[in-house]
């Protein structure tokens, strides 16, 4: 169970924190010197507009507040024993914060997270958050670097991913890819996929991205990473004007809310800024994406017969569809 934070909780957070960076060498906790907040840390956040939590057991904090730009909201102190990890706790900590700042008009998240802590780093993307910005300095006595995350909050939301927001996102969209395979998608992969294999397939993804080579765009659903759809660019030099549309994802418990033809009306709006006046991509004849395709305007440019397998070992046709001037 969670609580609201009070000031005369102030040991439990020294305690949540001192432990938390003692896990890692050369991280120097100096509340007096450096965090005097954490003696009032309940009137700290009310002064920000923000608000606290705190696990009935002591083992679990997390704090967020109001920022002044954006409309955006600042996730902070959220720290879980060790002995609660993996319980569910730090998930209910986070889903706690999220919905006071979403119902307090919260369009986005932010938080800032060591460099150190790797394992924070995996829970944050899990949630759907991505790296943003550059890497900030602190000024303190661990001489530390700050990673910045961020997503929106609300509603239905498309973004295009730079190389980092790209490379911190593989965790999840790994897990889009092997739920789309098992769900029977037609993306080139039959499930059962590894999870190694489909991470392997977004390191190559964020590769490409970061050499121009590739466009990522990602949906959001009420700030959980829901979709994802790429342009290829890298056509070859006598097709400077075409771009390749592939992996068109939509997780299936996200199904039927309009993500897919979200991601593909931002990839349409995306070539055109680049230039890129034809669009082309392929489709298993049978897959429901064919009736997207169509409804928004793409026309067929052939078909090839018996061109993919399923899992059972049965040949698809499969579609070659373009849209021009779009």
């Amino acid at each position: 169970m969670l609580r609201e934070g009070r000031d005369d909780d102030a040991e439990a957070y020294i305690r949540l924190i001192g432990d938390a960076w003692a896990e890692f060498p050369g991280v120097i906790f100096d509340v007096d010197g450096e965090l005097p907040e954490l003696r009032g840390l309940a009137t700290h956040f009310a002064t920000l507009d923000g608000a606290l939590w705190l696990a009935e057991d002591g083992r679990g904090m997390i704090a967020t507040r109001p920022l002044r730009e954006d409309q955006a909201w600042e996730i902070g102190r959220m720290y879980v024993a060790k002995s609660a990890r993996g319980t569910g706790l730090a998930q209910r900590l986070l889903a706690t914060a999220e919905a006071h700042a979403r119902a307090a008009g919260a369009e986005r998240m932010i938080l800032w997270t060591d460099t150190r802590f790797e394992a924070a780093h995996a829970f944050y993307e899990k949630a759907g958050y991505v790296r943003q910005g550059a890497i900030r300095i602190l000024d303190d006595l661990s001489k530390s670097l700050e990673f910045r995350y961020a997503k929106p909050s609300r509603g239905l939301v498309v973004e295009m991913l730079d190389a980092a927001a790209a490379a911190s996102a593989e965790r999840r969209l790994a897990e889009i890819l092997i739920a789309c395979v098992a769900d029977g998608a037609s993306v080139s992969y039959l499930p059962p996929l590894s999870r190694d294999k489909s991470r392997a397939f977004w390191k190559r993804v964020s590769t490409d991205v970061a050499q121009g080579h590739r466009v990522l765009l990602a949906a959001w659903v009420e700030g959980a990473l829901a979709g994802t759809v790429q342009l290829d660019l890298a056509t070859p030099e006598n097709q400077p004007h075409r771009a390749e549309v592939a992996k068109l994802l939509v997780d299936p418990e996200f199904r039927r809310q309009g993500v897919g033809e979200a991601l593909m009306r931002r990839a349409e709006q995306a070539a055109q800024r680049l230039g890129r006046r034809l669009l082309t991509l392929d489709t298993r004849a049978d897959d429901q994406a064919a009736a997207l395709y169509r409804r928004l305007g793409w026309q067929e440019s052939g078909r090839v017969p018996g061109y993919a397998f399923d899992a059972e070992g049965v040949a698809h046709d499969t579609l070659f569809l373009h849209k021009a001037s779009f």
